[in-house]
C-alpha cells in the first residue's frame, strides 16, 4: 500500500513514469469505413440518375412531343436551315424588314454572349446609339415622317430578340413597298398574316418574326 507522499509523487510523474505505460487512443479507421462506402455509393447512384438518366429521359420526351423545338426551332429554305425562330438576325438592306438592334459582341445576335448594353437612361452613349439608329431609319426612308417605334432604336436585355412589334413592322412597310414596287396594302397584309397574338390572349405582346417575314417577302411576286 502506497503512502500519501508516494501517491503524490506518482501523480507528478504521470502514467508513463508510474509504470502504467502509454495509453493508446482508439483508432478511427473502424468508424470511418462504414460511412465512406455508402457515401461513395450514393454519389455514383445520384450521378447516374441526375447526370445521365434524367437528361436522356427529358430529351427523349421533348423530341417525341416537341420535335421542332427540341431540334432548335430551325427555319428552313429549300430544305436548308437559314436560322432559328428563337434568335434574331441582322438585316440592313432597305428592301427587308429590319430587326431590333442587338448589343451583343463581338457581333450582333451572338448566342454565346447574350446580354444588353447596360447603358443607363442618362448615359450619353445610349443617346448617341439611339440617335444613330434613328438617322439610319430616316436615311433609308426619307419620306416617312411617322413616329419610329421604340423597339427599332433600342436593344433588348438579351440582344437576341427574333421578333419586332407590329408597330415596328407596319412602320417599315412604306419603305419596303416602295423599293420592291409592291402595293402598300399587300405588304401590310403580309405583316398581318404573320402576326403572332398574345398567348391565351393575355401573355405577351402582338409581334412578328422578322426572319419568317423576310422569307415570305422574298416569295412575293
Amino acid at each position: 500500500m502506497n503512502t500519501l507522499p508516494e501517491t503524490i509523487e506518482a501523480r507528478k510523474r504521470g502514467p508513463r513514469d508510474s509504470g502504467g505505460g502509454a495509453q493508446e487512443r482508439p483508432s478511427n479507421r473502424s468508424s470511418t469505413h462504414p460511412v465512406l462506402r455508402p457515401a461513395i455509393t450514393l454519389l455514383i447512384v445520384l450521378t447516374v440518375i441526375t447526370g445521365i438518366a434524367y437528361p436522356l429521359a427529358v430529351t427523349g420526351v421533348a423530341k417525341a412531343l416537341f420535335p421542332a423545338q427540341a431540334a432548335g426551332s430551325f427555319i428552313a429554305k429549300d430544305g436548308e436551315p437559314v436560322g432559328s425562330r428563337l434568335i434574331g438576325q441582322p438585316f440592313s438592306d432597305p428592301k427587308y424588314f429590319w430587326s431590333r438592334p442587338s448589343a451583343t459582341s463581338p457581333q450582333p445576335y451572338n448566342g454565346l454572349a447574350s446580354g444588353g448594353s447596360n447603358l443607363g437612361p442618362l448615359n450619353p452613349a445610349l443617346t448617341e446609339a439611339v440617335e444613330a439608329r434613328i438617322a439610319a431609319l430616316r436615311a433609308a426612308d426619307p419620306l416617312n415622317r411617322a413616329p419610329i417605334p421604340v423597339d427599332l432604336v433600342t436593344a433588348s436585355a438579351s440582344g437576341l430578340d427574333p421578333d419586332i412589334s407590329l408597330a415596328a413592322a407596319y412602320y417599315q412597310t412604306v419603305r419596303i413597298a416602295r423599293i420592291r414596287h409592291l402595293s402598300l396594302q399587300r405588304v401590310r397584309g403580309l405583316v398581318t398574316a404573320h402576326a403572332r397574338r398574345p398567348w391565351l390572349g393575355v401573355l405577351g405582346e402582338p409581334r412578328v418574326n422578322v426572319l419568317e417575314l423576310n422569307l415570305a417577302l422574298d416569295g412575293m411576286k
